[in-house]
C-alpha cells in the first residue's frame, strides 16, 4: 500500500457507515487504509504531504510502561508488510522490562506514521493478555492450563486473546479460529447445556464416551445436578478406565471451588480406585486460586476471566531521529536506545 492508498480527510467526511449491516468491529482493509486510526494522525500525514514532508526518513521507538511478555509482534509486523522500512522488535513471547524498547522502525513517516495507532494497541492488548497467561502458567508449574476466555470478550477479538494466551504461555485454548492461528487444534469438552437438556450427568457421560474418537480424552463436568464427589464417582464407575478426568466448575452462588472440594474429590476417587482420573478445575481462576488447587491436588486449570480481562499494556512510540539526526520530545533522551535483545526483522 503507497501513501496515496491511505484513508485522507477528504474521504473520511465523505464515508457513510451503514451500523445496522455490519458488525462493528473493522475489517483488515479498514484497518490497513487508517480507519482505526486516530484522526489527528490522519491529519497529520496530509498536512506533511501538502508541505512535501511525508517522505522524510525517522527512527520511531516503541517502549512498554511496564514489565510483562512482550506479545501481538506478528500482528504488527503484518501491520507494516510491504513498506520499505528496517524494523526491529523483541520477539513474541519473551519477557520485557518497565521502559524497555521492544520494537524500532526506520523508514519514510509517511509509510507508517498513521498505523500508530492500530499498532501500539496490538501490541498493548495482546502483551497484556500474554502476561496474564504466563502468570497463571507459573502458578500451575507443569500442570495444564487452558484459556476459556472467548465468551468474555468481543468475538473479533476473542482469537487474537486466545492466541496471546498461548503464546504467554498456556498450554492450550477453546477458541477455534483462536486455535486455528497457531496450527493447533481447540481443547474443550461439553458444557453444561448439554447436560440439562439430557438429564442425568452418567446417562450423557456413556453417550459421550460413544460418541467422540478413541484417542479424544473423556472429561465430564461432574457438578450439574448432585454433589460433585457423587457425581464424580457415579460417572467414574460407568466409565471406568475409559474416563481421564472430571470437571469441577461450581458456581459462585454455591462457594466456587474450594481446594477442600478437590481434596475431598481426590480422595473418594483413589479409595475407590480411581487414582487415574485427573481433576480440572475451572470457574473465576487466577494465579493466586490456582496455587491453592494445586496443592490441594488439582491437575489441570481451565481460565478464563482473569486472562480475557487483563489490562492491556501501555505502549508508547516516539520519534527519535529526524533524517538522521537525534531529537526527542521534552522529558525524553535524544537518539535510539539501545537493546541488543532486538532482532531485525525487515
Amino acid at each position: 500500500m503507497k501513501i496515496e492508498d491511505f484513508i485522507t480527510l477528504k474521504e473520511i467526511s465523505q464515508i457513510k457507515v451503514d451500523s445496522k449491516q455490519r458488525f462493528f468491529s473493522a475489517s483488515e482493509p479498514e484497518i490497513q487504509r487508517g480507519l482505526t486510526s486516530d484522526i489527528y494522525f490522519v491529519r497529520s500525514r496530509d498536512l506533511l504531504t501538502s508541505m512535501g514532508l511525508a517522505d522524510t526518513e525517522v527512527t520511531a521507538e516503541i517502549f512498554s510502561s511496564k514489565e510483562g511478555v512482550f506479545g501481538g509482534i506478528e500482528e504488527g509486523l503484518h501491520l507494516l508488510r510491504g513498506r520499505d522500512l528496517e524494523i526491529w522488535c523483541l520477539r513474541e513471547g519473551e519477557p520485557m522490562e518497565e521502559k524497555e524498547v521492544v520494537m524500532r522502525i526506520r523508514g519514510r513517516y509517511g509509510d507508517f506514521g498513521i498505523f500508530e495507532t492500530p499498532l501500539l494497541g496490538i501490541l498493548a492488548s495482546s502483551s497484556g493478555w500474554s502476561t496474564a497467561a504466563r502468570k497463571c502458567k507459573e502458578a500451575a508449574g507443569d500442570r495444564m492450563v487452558v484459556c476459556y476466555g472467548a465468551r468474555h470478550l468481543h468475538p473479533a477479538v476473542a482469537p487474537v486473546m486466545e492466541r496471546s494466551a498461548v503464546i504467554g504461555g498456556a498450554d492450550a485454548c477453546s477458541c477455534i479460529l483462536g486455535a486455528l492461528l497457531l496450527g493447533r487444534s481447540p481443547v474443550g469438552t461439553i458444557p453444561h447445556a448439554a447436560f440439562l437438556i439430557v438429564g442425568d450427568t452418567v446417562e450423557l457421560a456413556r453417550a459421550y464416551d460413544r460418541f467422540i474418537p478413541e484417542d479424544a480424552p473423556r472429561i465430564v463436568l461432574v457438578d450439574t445436578f448432585k454433589d460433585e464427589t457423587e457425581e464424580a464417582l457415579r460417572v467414574a464407575d460407568a466409565l471406568g478406565k475409559q474416563l481421564n478426568g472430571i470437571r469441577l466448575d461450581t458456581p459462585g452462588e454455591r462457594g466456587g471451588v474450594t481446594p477442600g472440594l478437590v481434596r475431598e474429590a481426590r480422595a473418594r476417587l483413589n479409595r475407590n480406585g480411581y487414582e487415574h482420573v485427573r481433576i480440572i478445575v475451572s470457574g473465576g481462576l487466577n494465579p493466586e486460586r490456582i496455587t491453592r488447587l494445586t496443592e490441594a491436588g488439582a491437575d489441570a486449570f481451565g481460565v478464563g476471566s482473569y486472562i480475557a480481562r487483563a489490562p492491556a499494556i501501555d505502549m508508547t512510540l516516539d520519534i527519535k531521529e529526524v533524517r538522521g539526526k537525534p531529537v526527542a520530545k521534552r522529558g525524553r533522551i535524544p537518539g535510539i536506545t539501545e537493546n541488543n535483545r532486538l532482532v531485525k526483522m525487515s
